[in-house]
């Protein structure tokens, strides 16, 4: 049996909807909310893989059960920008990594296929809030700007649904939402079909995003400013969008947003790097037990309570 292993928010999505547009193949789809990365155990665990793609989830993450498919003489696919630790060296490993923090695994399959499906990675470029480099893509390919402002709300709706602490927070199951947009070969199409899954989700981020106007920070400095939001689903749905959005109102300034898990004991903490300066967010969440990700934008599972101001005088002094 194959499987299609992809991360729940809109880089992985994208990722593997460009793979099976290109090619399609009979698989068991595993997928799961955003933070949910150590998705191969779940293929180890069934033990009938044949071959398994693998889309936008930490190597570093899955080591032990990528050791265990390739022991086995499973073929695997793996593309990915996170960090990797050691690749293992195999034969029935083929691997796809660019750690480069102007690039995504959407990206990265954009590649692989040529540019066959270039519409839908803008999408997902902007959902992973790379704006600039999305918007360079566009412009090569010659997108308008009324398609190109389409291409960002979608891309950001679509990496909207992926945040929340299990599945029920989310609004759409990451593998339904898949299937979903899978009978949309070109993004576009999404925008003149009411019943797609681009307006159902626009009218829940609307929904979520009233709630934002209230907030203020928790911590302001030169360098960073960090937001506290309440044991919410709301929140946990917005938590990661509304750093992005963050980051692009003050580009120079690193952001983090923290939202109180529902043992209300610790956070689950989205960083995102300055902008004009893309780096270091992995460093600071790595300082963490449960803190990972990429240079540009990464976050911590498990945050607790009483660390809080460890973390803040993290990144602060990372920046400063």
């Amino acid at each position: 049996m194959h499987y299609d292993v992809f991360n729940g928010d809109a880089d992985g999505i994208i990722a593997l909807l460009q793979l099976r547009l290109a090619h399609p193949k009979e698989s068991q789809l595993i997928s799961g909310v955003k933070r949910d990365i150590k998705l191969l155990d779940r293929v180890v665990k069934n033990d009938n893989a044949s071959s398994v793609t693998v889309l936008d989830i930490s190597m570093e993450k899955n080591q032990s059960a990528l050791t265990s498919l390739l022991t086995q003489d499973t073929k695997v696919f793996y593309c990915d920008h996170h960090r990797t630790g050691d690749i293992p060296q195999s034969e029935h490993l083929t691997a796809l990594i660019d750690l480069d923090s102007e690039v995504c695994t959407s990206l990265l399959i954009n590649k692989h296929l040529n540019g066959q499906y270039v519409l839908w990675a803008i999408a997902a470029a902007f959902g992973d809030n790379l704006m600039a480099t999305a918007e360079a893509i566009a412009k090569q390919n010659n997108v308008s700007d009324q398609d190109i402002e389409f291409l960002k709300e979608l891309g950001t709706l679509i990496n909207y649904n992926g945040y929340g602490s299990s599945l029920d927070d989310l609004h759409i199951e990451p593998t339904v939402l898949f299937r979903q947009l899978l009978e949309y070969p070109n993004p576009l199409m999404l925008r003149d079909a009411p019943l797609s899954p681009y307006f159902a989700l626009k009218q829940c981020y609307e929904q979520d995003c009233a709630h934002l106007n209230a907030l203020a920070p928790i911590h302001s400095d030169d360098v960073s400013r960090v937001f506290e939001l309440p044991c919410d689903a709301w929140a946990r749905r917005i938590s990661g969008v509304f750093g992005n959005a963050l980051a692009n109102q003050a580009p120079s300034l690193a952001h983090a947003v923290l939202t109180l898990n529902p043992n209300l004991n610790d956070y689950t903490v989205s960083v995102r790097a300055p902008l004009a300066n893309r780096i270091g967010a992995d460093d600071i969440c790595s300082q963490f037990a449960t803190g990972g990700g990429r240079k540009a934008a990464a976050g911590i599972n498990a945050l607790p309570v009483n660390e809080k101001r460890n973390f803040i005088e993290a990144i602060t002094q990372y920046y400063s």
